[in-house]
């Protein structure tokens, strides 16, 4: 293809340097010049036996750029399904920590409100077993006293 597109470079630079090198007809205003019809006729036809080859040549690049296009347009579009569904994947993965984190946060506050249930019942309930071994124990010193006064008295 480079040996056609320079010889058709060739051929156009060889009817430049023929209208160029022409001679100018006499008394015209717009540079009319005087070239020989038959090498400029044989020129263009080397021309155009040359461009079908590249017109097809530029037809294929044509197809492949439109193909290259499509296929970067299908690309594009596959590459943009899967960010959506990426998306979604994450937002739906974001829900899910939410009421993850929102459950935790339940679970935690049952606890600590259980665990300060709890420990208030067991302080009433050591508390209670203390006035009662405080009862039993007064009611012991008591008795023990009691006795002792009886001995006391009876030893007199």
């Amino acid at each position: 293809m480079e040996r056609l597109d320079k010889r058709v470079e060739d051929l156009i630079l060889e009817l430049q340097d023929m209208v160029n090198g022409a001679k100018a007809m006499p008394l015209s205003r717009d540079k009319k010049v005087i070239i020989s019809g038959d090498r400029i006729f044989d020129i263009l036809d080397e021309i155009e036996d040359s461009l079908p080859g590249e017109i097809s040549v530029a037809k294929n690049i044509v197809a492949d750029r439109d193909a290259i296009i499509n296929e970067a347009k299908r690309n594009a579009e596959e590459i943009i399904r899967q960010a959506e569904e990426r998306r979604r994947i994450m937002v739906s993965q974001n829900e899910i920590t939410l009421a993850a984190e929102a459950k935790a946060k339940d679970i935690i506050s049952d606890a600590k409100k259980k665990a300060a249930d709890m420990h208030k019942a067991a302080n009433g309930y050591v508390e209670d077993i203390m006035r009662r071994t405080d009862e039993s124990i007064s009611s012991y010193a008591q008795e023990i006293k009691k006795a002792r006064q009886s001995l006391k008295s009876s030893m007199k």
